[in-house]
């Protein structure tokens, strides 16, 4: 990989460059709920069945799509359409064309810098296998009540 790539335009990069932008943060891998109104997505707690809680990575990265249908890759042409991107993200950012925030180990050198900057779901997320209702575990942006939901009928 090149010398600091990640300061490069997203456009730049090559696969490998590409693929270790990624922080490891997880967050990309919770699910989502949509408001059927509104179209509002909402992130909830609730991890992928693939994501490991410890690492923020991927358990099966090369064959998710297999296990996991509904995977969203990010490429580069949709990384700017995602709005439940973190802010953190670093896709999101180099994006934005902005830098990487400090903690990044492409800048610390420290993989676990994502975890001690409170940015990632090690200890804030739960296996999809012990959820159940995803509306249950909805993290509502601040200052925002949670919304009524209609139970559906069995």
């Amino acid at each position: 990989m090149r010398a600091q790539f990640w300061t490069l335009p997203l456009a730049k990069l090559d696969k490998e460059e590409w693929e270790a932008l990624c922080d490891g943060c997880g967050q990309c891998c919770l699910h989502k709920v949509e408001d059927e109104d509104t179209g509002d997505i909402y992130m909830t707690n609730v991890s992928c069945k693939l994501l490991d809680l410890r690492s923020g990575q991927c358990s099966d990265y090369k064959h998710r799509k297999s296990h996991v249908p509904d995977c969203i890759q990010l490429t580069r042409r949709n990384v700017e359409k995602l709005d439940w991107l973190p802010t953190t993200c670093a896709y999101r950012l180099r994006a934005d064309n902005l830098p990487l925030p400090d903690w990044h180990y492409l800048l610390s050198g420290d993989r676990e810098g994502v975890h001690k900057a409170g940015v990632s779901v090690r200890g804030a997320a739960i296996p999809e296998g012990m959820a159940g209702p995803l509306h249950q575990h909805i993290i509502w942006p601040e200052g925002m009540a949670p919304m009524e939901i209609e139970e559906e009928d069995e």
